[in-house]
């Protein structure tokens, strides 16, 4: 496994694979089916089949914790494609309901064909908000991508709320972009429902902050206005930094941000025991949980978003 480390254009480290690593279609066919790299993906991924993503929410709501189940998959071009995901959704959310678990989900608009169409995108999203709404207002969250698609992931987010009267839709702000905070100014005004991250895309510093404290300044910023804005504006605050999360606390306190405005969130497989102590806290606490066939590129991104999780799949590999 070859691996460079190069600066990404925020300031913070990713491994790049060379042509000589998992980038290869070879290597990654390989690596798909090697049974290390799939019990190190258990670590950040439910599992590839629907019943195993619903067993761990069960497990976590009884653990005391939220769940923000994902169906991994980004990027389709086949408009049959797009069928077979939203028809996954209808059977993800009815098993939702079905067991009454405390749990939303997730989604990324170019699974649902945005780079086909925008009226196919929204036509699914349609459908599966209608469902959703009908059996009990579950929340859906439309996940953010790279910055190309910010301006249409939020025009289509207010097309859902405001002309189609969706109450249980929500969407994604990433803070490491220059926009971010004069776009959470107006969500703010308008009462939405937001999960707020740094950001996890390449982006160029025309765009984004180069480096992290810069990154991490405007998460506090945001972090510290949306909680001060009046209701019903609702703050997701998905961060493993302790840093972000004692600043937030800050806020919350200086605020009297009650507990229905906000809520903190975390990935599946990362920081579990700071998971758990911040809902023993008695904050509300949502673990965003994916799972499927799509585990390698959502893996490969775990690990390049983050060096300890690197060397954790390492030491998978040469333990026993």
């Amino acid at each position: 496994m070859h691996i460079r480390w190069l600066p990404r254009a925020r300031g913070v480290y990713a491994a790049q694979f060379s042509a000589l690593s998992f980038g290869r279609p070879l290597a990654r066919a390989l690596m798909s089916r090697f049974f290390l790299a799939r019990r190190v993906a258990r670590r950040f991924v439910a599992g590839e089949k629907r019943a195993e993503v619903i067993d761990v929410t069960r497990k976590l709501n009884a653990e005391g914790l939220l769940v923000s189940v994902d169906y991994l998959g980004e990027s389709v071009l086949n408009e049959a494609e797009t069928k077979a995901v939203v028809a996954e959704y209808v059977a993800l959310l009815n098993a939702v309901a079905a067991d009454a678990l405390k749990a939303s989900v997730s989604l990324k608009l170019t699974q649902l064909g945005l780079d086909i169409s925008e009226d196919l995108c929204l036509r699914n999203m349609r459908d599966i908000l209608s469902l959703a709404q009908s059996l009990g207002n579950i929340p859906v969250t439309i996940d953010m991508e790279s910055s190309e698609y910010t301006e249409r992931t939020l025009r289509i987010y207010r097309t859902l709320r405001d002309e189609y009267a969706f109450t249980n839709v929500g969407t994604v702000i990433q803070s490491y972009l220059y926009r971010s905070k004069d776009d959470m100014r107006a969500l703010a005004g308008e009462g939405s429902h937001i999960r707020l991250c740094k950001g996890a895309y390449l982006e160029p510093p025309t765009v984004a902050f180069p480096e992290k404290s810069d990154v991490d300044e405007q998460y506090r910023e945001i972090v510290d206005e949306y909680l001060a804005a009046p209701l019903p504006a609702y703050l997701c605050i998905a961060t493993h930094d302790e840093k972000m999360i004692a600043a937030a606390k800050t806020s919350i306190t200086a605020h009297s941000v009650p507990p229905a405005r906000f809520e903190f969130q975390m990935l599946y497989g990362i920081r579990p025991q700071r998971q758990h102590e911040l809902a023993a806290e008695g904050f509300q606490v949502r673990v965003y949980v994916p799972y499927g066939e799509a585990w390698y590129p959502y893996l490969m991104r775990r690990l390049a978003e983050r060096p300890a999780n690197l060397w954790f799949f390492a030491k998978s590999l040469f333990s026993r």
